[in-house]
């Protein structure tokens, strides 16, 4: 065989590659773009959250500059997706002042929420002594003595979108619920026990 047949097989060669190549990249962009025009069919909307009451068991300001808090929450998250379900892989829940955490982050149960459909969540959310920041505690005093204080309940987590068989990877749920909880003559919640619980129906901002 001559160098010249050599060359020619070799030029085949690399042609075979480059259809090769070429063929497989087209095939991964095509997956992409169908992957992409059903997700965009579908419309993906993400998950609506409401604050329904706190139960407030402690929220005490102690010297020299600590809080310790224990709320109960009740928090309903809605599905508003008719053909795609939400993972939520891993969701905590606390409470914030002054974007301050002031309690302990609750881990809640891994839930799968179908199409459509309302998960409640009431977890209890602990923070025993807490530092506050000095600055905080002049606010906290002054919301106290006007009788109103806003406290936010915050969710963070990682969820995942199933639409049919696909899944899709993990994006951060981020929730932010604002909780006004009325003190002193202001107060306007029921008394239960030894704790206070308030009616809120708040609507939370999602952001994912």
């Amino acid at each position: 065989m001559s160098a010249k047949d050599c060359g020619h097989h070799d030029d085949d060669r690399k042609a075979f590659h480059r259809r090769l190549w070429a063929a497989l990249v087209s095939f991964i962009i095509l997956i992409l773009f169908l992957i992409l025009l059903i997700w965009l069919i579908l419309r993906p909307t993400k998950p609506h959250f409401i604050l329904q009451d706190a139960t407030v068991y402690a929220f005490n300001l102690t010297s020299p500059a600590t809080l310790t808090t224990t709320l109960q929450v009740t928090l309903s998250t809605r599905n508003p997706n008719e053909r795609i379900g939400i993972y939520y892989d891993r969701v905590d829940v606390y409470a914030s002042y002054h974007n301050q955490q002031v309690t302990l982050p609750t881990l809640l149960p891994a839930t799968y929420q179908g199409h459509k459909e309302i998960t409640v969540w009431s977890p209890f959310l602990y923070g025993d002594t807490v530092p506050v920041a000095p600055y905080l505690v002049d606010s906290l005093n002054q919301d106290q003595f006007t009788g109103t204080v806003l406290i936010n309940i915050r969710v963070d987590g990682r969820i995942r979108w199933k639409v049919g068989t696909f899944i899709s990877g993990k994006y951060r749920l981020n929730v932010n619920c604002p909780a006004y909880i009325n003190f002193g003559k202001k107060n306007n919640g029921i008394s239960v026990g030894s704790a206070v619980r308030y009616q809120l129906i708040m609507d939370c901002l999602v952001d994912v």
